[in-house]
């Protein structure tokens, strides 16, 4: 299955997994692009030496293209991209912020810039500052989310940029990439989706968890690092919300937020934590492999073009 994203990324698929702190570690990124996808390596809290450590690491698992995700407002950016670009990684993956000076960093050294935006106009900006193509979420997307639904926000981008879009927020089987390539996107990323797999280096249960949700079980939470954020609930996002009502500060929230994610991704506490999650989780039902996950998706995705073609060409 080609489009012009797989053609830019050197991938079989045009599936891409969503960068996710404390979730998108070695295992699960080179998981993903060894099935043909591209797998991101999610290092929006590494330290420069982390994220050197973390890159050969991937390395070491697979032979396949790969990105590195971090924050553009990241104090010690300048260090970060140094290491990426020492190290050779051929995509840089970001999102809130402005791309402007990492794509003016990265471009000489042939680094391919794919940033995550969620409104048309931060999409037209990233194509005007040089991005080689844009991921585009919906607010059903988990984790940092805006106001548009993917349906509207994706035909929207694809008509006004000349780069190849992804769309990110819903998307986890066959059926969603097929409608995705149907609004103008040449790809999909998931994120939450691609939690819920065998590689993916997060405690068991919380992988249960989002399989035993609906698409009702998700919240968004106020902003915590400037954007809103959608999460499964849970005591720590009542506690949230409930501090919201009283308006409370930023900066309360903010304290009150710390480490929630490592807190529920990497020590299990389901309560107390913070789990990222979109609305999609409502349409996952198992944690296969990887490889198996991508091949369905495709699979799926083929079976119902072929007699889409076929409906329309006798209609």
């Amino acid at each position: 299955m080609k489009t012009r994203i797989t053609e830019l990324l050197g991938i079989k698929y045009p599936i891409i997994q969503g960068a996710m702190a404390w979730v998108s570690f070695s295992p699960l990124v080179a998981a993903v692009s060894n099935a043909g996808g591209l797998g991101i390596l999610g290092a929006s809290f590494m330290s420069p030496d982390e994220l050197r450590e973390n890159i050969r690491e991937v390395k070491v698992l697979t032979q396949k293209p790969f990105a590195v995700n971090f924050m553009p407002e990241n104090p010690e950016l300048e260090q970060l991209l140094d290491v990426i670009i020492e190290e050779n990684v051929t995509i840089a993956s970001y999102g809130k912020g402005n791309p402007r000076r990492i794509i003016e960093r990265t471009k000489p050294h042939g680094i391919i810039n794919l940033p995550t935006m969620g409104a048309v106009r931060h999409a037209v900006k990233a194509e005007e500052n040089g991005a080689d193509a844009v991921i585009v979420q919906g607010t059903e997307g988990g984790g940092h989310t805006g106001f548009v639904t993917s349906s509207i926000l994706v035909p929207m981008v694809a008509e006004r940029v000349r780069i190849p879009v992804v769309a990110a927020g819903g998307f986890g089987d066959g059926r969603g990439l097929v409608a995705a390539l149907a609004l103008g996107a040449e790809g999909i990323s998931m994120g939450s989706r691609f939690i819920a797999t065998q590689e993916c280096p997060i405690p068991l249960q919380a992988k249960e968890w989002i399989v035993r949700s609906s698409e009702e079980d998700t919240v968004v939470t106020d902003n915590l690092t400037g954007v809103r954020c959608r999460v499964l609930k849970n005591k720590f996002a009542q506690s949230l919300l409930e501090m919201k009502k009283r308006n409370v500060s930023k900066w309360e929230l903010m304290k009150h937020a710390r480490g929630r994610f490592r807190k529920a991704f990497y020590e299990g506490d389901l309560e107390e934590g913070s789990l990222a999650c979109g609305q999609v989780a409502g349409i996952i039902n198992d944690i296969p492999t990887c490889e198996a996950l991508i091949e369905r998706i495709v699979k799926q995705a083929m079976d119902i073009m072929g007699p889409l073609k076929e409906k329309i060409l006798s209609s």
